[in-house]
């Protein structure tokens, strides 16, 4: 039978047992993940054809230029490309991904992630996180085998293997820290099926602090890697300027090659920050560039940063001063591991710095293996930093410089408190209660109680005692900062020097009639027994 409504339209049938009824958000999650790989495929294909348009002697048609333009793509991904033309015949595998060139498909795919987790409007369906992830996933890697399928014809493939798992590495990070910045970046809690004490062991303070103090470091390091790559390209200025206007004599190579090069600074960056840290970066097989020495170059290609390399020939004290990059990091890590809650014991404060040196040894290691790969067959099939080398040496270097350094820093900030006169806090308190526990506030408060006449009324006493007589009056005299020899069963009173007082201010007063109430009383209050409250 026909369910129908008030005005007689038909109900919409309820979906049948075992059929689940499509998600529109889901939908939505799946077209934004492959949006987000074809801007990043557009991007790259514009650029592409915009230097192939200006380029006076092309080798191709537009249809090479978006093969290469795909090959660019899962490039980026660090996927590893080979190159048939070369001299010799044989196959030349490309596996050194541009570093700044991976920023673009993480940031779209972080941006899809993000907007499939957030809804517009409060009746909006909103998917789970584990929902969210899979959908934008499945989007963003169905135009990823359709990119390696279609630049298979172009004149640089990607090898399928390397396409296979580093397009999901990338896109399976770049989801996450989507998802997981949309839902406000939480510690916790952490799934269900982890063991408990690996739970609680994940949120306490030390490990944030550990993250904060390696990640840090590493900053450091890349930033005095930087300062290396620079100060090595202004040293060797005319040479980088002869590689550079060598390469190319047209406005739109030299272009190409200002692009490719800025895309290679975070490469550059990584390298320089493994130079000062001692394992340096490989230039070939056999020859490694470190501060105590370089061997020399094989036969490398010409570039404007490779024109910056360091001398031939043993170190110099110029190029042993790149270890201060390191000391400096380990100084970071350090003071970036220290709280600021005096409760923590040194041995807690040590063992965060000690984990924040395997933080930034772990990161610089994932950084070298990130900007090394291979750029041809045979001499230049190692191009790059040792990852393994370059992790244990910033790990070596921070963790015997941090721990004692974050142990100092923990003792210069709970260190006691100096007090007048050279005492501790403990000594300047007692003093300070002794001072508060003699007569000298009433002395205080009848001077400025007499000078100030009016202005500050009489206190009547809450108790009425009875009369003294009245002392006989004496002399005002200045008083001296002498103390009376304590007398058991009376308080001893501590006079003040420098204030004239007259004696008669320190006898007490013959006692006065309470005064009035500032409120009358209220007339027809109850006033009800207060109950205790039940026990939860």
């Amino acid at each position: 039978m026909t369910q129908v409504t008030e005005r007689g339209t038909p109900l919409p049938a309820a979906p049948r047992a075992g059929v689940r009824r499509r998600s529109p958000a889901a939908a939505a999650c799946v077209v934004g993940g492959a949006v987000a790989a074809g801007l990043g495929l557009g991007f790259l294909a514009v650029l592409v054809i915009v230097l192939w348009i200006s380029s006076p002697y092309p080798d191709s048609g537009p249809g090479g230029a978006l093969h290469l333009a795909a090959g660019l793509w899962l490039l980026a991904h660090g996927a590893e490309l080979v190159r048939y033309d070369t001299l010799s015949g044989i196959p030349a595998p490309v596996g050194m991904t541009p570093l700044l060139l991976v920023a673009l498909p993480v940031l779209l795919m972080r941006r899809a992630a993000r907007l499939g987790s957030a809804a517009e409007e409060d009746d909006e369906e909103v998917l789970p996180a584990a929902a969210v992830f899979s959908a934008v996933l499945c989007g963003y890697l169905a135009v990823g085998a359709l990119a390696t399928v279609y630049a298979a014809g172009g004149p640089m493939p990607a090898d399928p293997i390397s396409a296979a798992w580093h397009i999901p590495l990338v896109a399976v990070l770049a989801a996450a820290g989507g998802v997981w910045g949309a839902r406000g970046r939480p510690l916790g809690p952490l799934p269900s099926w982890l063991p408990g004490g690996v739970r609680k062991a994940f949120v306490r303070p030390r490990y944030a602090l550990a993250l904060r103090a390696g990640a840090g470091g590493s900053l450091v390091l890349l930033g005095g890697g930087a300062l290396v790559v620079g100060a090595s390209l202004a040293w060797h200025g005319a040479e980088v300027q002869a590689s550079f206007l060598s390469l190319t004599g047209v406005w739109s190579g030299r272009f190409a090659v200002l692009l490719l090069a800025l895309t290679l600074i975070p490469n550059a960056m990584v390298w320089g920050a493994a130079y000062a840290l001692g394992p340096g970066f490989a230039l070939g097989s056999g020859v490694t560039a470190t501060p105590l020495g370089f061997p020399g170059a094989p036969a490398l290609p010409r570039f404007p940063l490779l024109a910056a390399l360091p001398a031939e020939g043993p170190g110099t004290p110029l190029t042993w001063a790149a270890a201060g990059v390191p000391v400096v990091a380990g100084l970071a890590v350090g003071w970036f591991a220290v709280r600021r809650a005096r409760e923590v014991s040194y041995g807690e404060t040590a063992l965060t710095a000690a984990l924040g040196a395997v933080v930034c040894g772990l990161t610089m290691a994932g950084l070298a293996a990130a900007s090394a790969g291979p750029l041809g067959s045979r001499r230049l099939s190692e191009f790059g930093p040792m990852w393994w080398t370059t992790g244990v040496a910033a790990f070596a270097w921070t963790a015997v410089l941090a721990v004692p350094v974050a142990v100092a820093v923990h003792a210069w900030r709970t260190r006691p408190a100096i007090g007048p006169e050279g005492l501790d806090a403990d000594e300047a308190g007692a003093v300070d209660d002794r001072w508060h526990d003699s007569g000298v506030r009433e002395i205080r408060w009848a001077a400025l109680r007499k000078a100030a006449g009016a202005l500050v009324p009489e206190m009547a006493a809450p108790v009425p005692v009875a009369p003294v007589p009245e002392p006989v009056a004496a002399p005002a005299v200045p008083v001296a900062a002498l103390a009376a020899p304590a007398v058991p069963g009376r308080r001893a009173v501590t006079v003040v020097s420098g204030l004239d007082l007259d004696p008669g201010l320190l006898a007490p007063k013959p006692a006065e009639p309470v005064s009035a109430p500032l409120a009358p009383p209220v007339v027809g209050a109850r006033v009800l027994a207060r109950r205790k409250p039940p026990p939860e």
